[in-house]
């Protein structure tokens, strides 16, 4: 097989009534398969696929492993020169997969790129998870082209140039099969958030290409596995932005963003306690209570990260403070941080 498309599903019945319908539809290039991998799913999901998608192939997972160990798992059983990660609540369209294919075959240095993702619930703007592709500033901070923390650009046009970014998103994620599992995957203890940042590092590190390709668009609703009302989502996204960060980065990196990382992580717990999300605010403490207490099991990790390191300075990398330019200086489009980006 040449491309499997694999969409990992929890408790998503309702999703793939809605948006499985197009996948099905709009996947037509040959030597394609489209396979369900199911995270143990105690909804009926598996009984909705196998009476209404005979045709598709079905992965049944012993229990929950969330997004990272849940797709270690099922692409471990998966032969393909290519995988496409898909999210359950992704509506794709024509040509989506013929453009990304096309630039992979015709660049090998190329190891993963996205498409564009727009919001389906406000089509004309961009998408949370992944935008026009993803960045890092020099404190950790993930952002895309399109959509900086919570403002989200309208599409002009603007970004529709094939660029190397930092980051793919995991919404939509096309990757070689040999490259993920030459870089080890996704880590299993993140469970979910951060990912994909963090393979898209190991590769970018080790002279690998990542590209956003906006000729393909898709459309992402977000949140279809975990709302951001859940306090469990800010507690994944602090104690894997930490665990990315020491598994990434050098002693002297890290030293360099301790104090102000120390300081931001409790200004954000501060501001969530000022407009009542208190449950959020008690999670930035035990995630990084709880990252202190990983560090020994990705001391090995972050050992082969570094050795196996060929790029010190990988591209894609805001060199200024995100947190400063948007909040202090008003820069509210990606258009506007571009020449600062090495």
């Amino acid at each position: 097989m040449k491309i499997s498309i694999v969409i990992l599903n929890y408790n998503g019945k309702r999703h793939m009534e809605r948006f499985l319908p197009s996948v099905v539809q709009h996947t037509t290039t040959a030597d394609t398969e489209i396979v369900i991998a199911d995270n143990c799913s105690t909804d009926d999901s598996i009984q909705f696929l196998k009476s209404t998608y005979p045709q598709l192939r079905l992965i049944q997972l012993d229990k929950n492993y969330g997004f990272a160990g849940g797709y270690n798992k099922a692409l471990a059983q998966i032969e393909a020169e290519y995988f496409i990660l898909l999210n359950s609540d992704v509506e794709v369209t024509a040509g989506w997969v013929e453009n990304l294919e096309k630039i992979m075959d015709e660049q090998p240095e190329v190891a993963a790129c996205q498409p564009k993702i727009m919001a389906l619930n406000d089509r004309a703007r961009f998408e949370h998870a992944g935008a026009c592709g993803g960045f890092i500033d020099r404190l950790g901070y993930p952002f895309c082209r399109g959509r900086l923390f919570s403002s989200l650009e309208e599409d002009k046009g603007q970004y529709d140039t094939i660029r190397e970014v930092f980051w793919a998103t995991g919404a939509c994620l096309f990757i070689r099969s040999k490259e993920f599992f030459d870089a080890g995957g996704f880590d299993d203890t993140f469970f979910a958030h951060m990912e994909e940042i963090d393979l898209c590092w190991r590769l970018k590190s080790r002279g690998r290409s990542i590209l956003c390709i906006p000729q393909s668009t898709v459309y992402h609703l977000g949140g279809g596995s975990m709302s951001a009302k859940n306090s469990r989502k800010t507690y994944l996204n602090f104690r894997n932005n930490w665990s990315m960060l020491y598994k990434n980065m050098t002693d002297e990196e890290l030293q360099k963003i301790a104090l102000p990382r120390f300081v931001l992580d409790y200004v954000a717990a501060m501001q969530m306690l000022l407009t009542g999300q208190f449950k959020h605010a008690l999670q930035v403490p035990k995630a990084r209570k709880d990252y202190k207490a990983l560090r020994k099991d990705l001391a090995a990790k972050r050992e082969t990260n570094l050795r196996l390191a060929t790029v010190a300075k990988p591209s894609g990398v805001l060199t200024k403070s995100l947190l400063r330019m948007y909040y202090l200086q008003g820069k509210k489009c990606f258009s506007q941080l571009e020449n600062l980006i090495r």
